[in-house]
């Protein structure tokens, strides 16, 4: 995977070209006026999606007990 920079012109104009490469691993960033101001890099595999997390968090939790605390007693007791 290599990393390449384009400035926003040159990457308006040849946006296709750089969405194949993209779509190959490789990592882009554009700059203006010669700052980096984005990124494009390929999407992440489903397991690293930010709704895979949550869903295996999710699954994770199911039948762990708080205790016999309640959510206000437990809020009291970090005020302490």
């Amino acid at each position: 995977m290599t990393a390449e920079q384009i400035g926003a012109y040159e990457a308006k104009t040849h946006l296709p070209r750089l969405l194949d490469e993209v779509a190959r691993g490789e990592s882009i960033t554009i700059t203006k006026h010669g700052r980096a101001v984005a990124r494009l890099v390929p999407v992440a595999p489903e397991a690293e999606r930010p709704e895979a997390v949550i869903a295996a968090l999710r699954a994770a939790r199911v039948g762990v007990r708080r205790g016999d605390d309640s959510i206000r007693a437990m809020i009291d007791e970090g005020r302490r």
